[in-house]
């Protein structure tokens, strides 16, 4: 992993970030840097790369060049389990649950370790209080209190989204990474969930993958368009919509 170039007072930053699969380059030669608390959306046709780099920026790819700062310091080459140590969460396009334990459960799990619990077989849950008071709380903050005993299994599409959610965020992450939150959803589940993530991550920095146009002007701050590895637009909704460049990449798809 290479060394800082300098200090980063952005709480994401992308610097010349490049990913080769072969003699594929996917991502070239990326750019970005997202301040403390924004919400940005990722679009782009596609086949831009906006999973690749959500891959990049996660843990899960190492680039092929270039740097990712977490708050000033270099996280490229770093496993996810070390990148979310460092203040970074992600969700995915398919829920990852524990399909066979209870909503509250799957989240008091994520809570553990965040909350300084390690693995010793002499411990009890039941009577880490501290933490089944964060799950309760966290139920509360994402609409699943009523579910609480169901299993991560039975629960609708739209409650697994949310449980992904509260596992996402259970950690206490600073940097939010959610990748195509509202996929199939009914359009009434989109509005609510649109307002619970707005709710959910008050004070946290975000960014999304997301083709719902809609969804993404009503949830960012900041668009960022990613177009054959390149971002070639990064700016409010209103000057993204307006970029010519923008415009022709989609062919006029972006709505008025």
């Amino acid at each position: 992993m290479t060394a800082v170039t300098g200090a980063s007072s952005y709480a994401l930053e992308l610097r010349d970030v490049r990913k080769n699969f072969g003699k594929s380059e996917i991502i070239r030669g990326a750019e970005l840097q997202v301040a403390a608390g924004e919400r940005v959306a990722i679009i782009g046709p596609n086949g831009a790369g906006k999973s690749t780099l959500f891959n990049l920026i996660s843990g899960r790819f190492a680039p092929s060049s270039g740097e990712i700062l977490l708050h000033g310091r270099p996280i490229q080459g770093l496993p996810p389990y070390e990148v979310n140590r460092r203040g970074l969460s992600r969700s995915f396009q398919v829920s990852n649950l524990f399909a066979k334990l209870s909503v509250f459960e799957n989240i008091r799990c994520a809570l553990l370790w965040a909350m300084g619990y390690r693995y010793a077989f002499w411990k009890f849950l039941a009577g880490l209080d501290d933490a089944n008071q964060r799950a309760t709380e966290l139920m509360e903050s994402i609409g699943l209190a009523k579910r609480r005993d169901v299993l991560a299994a039975n629960l609708t599409y739209a409650e697994a989204r949310a449980l992904e959610i509260g596992l996402t965020i259970a950690g206490g992450s600073s940097v939010i990474l959610l990748d195509e939150p509202t996929a199939g959803m009914s359009r009434s589940e989109t509005q609510h969930f649109i307002q619970l993530i707005r709710e959910v991550t008050v004070g946290k920095t975000l960014l999304t993958v997301e083709h719902d146009m809609g969804v993404v002007f009503g949830l960012a701050d900041k668009i960022a368009v990613l177009v054959y590895g390149e971002v070639i637009a990064f700016d409010v909704p209103d000057a993204v919509r307006a970029n010519p460049r923008v415009q022709e990449a989609y062919l006029g798809a972006l709505p008025v």
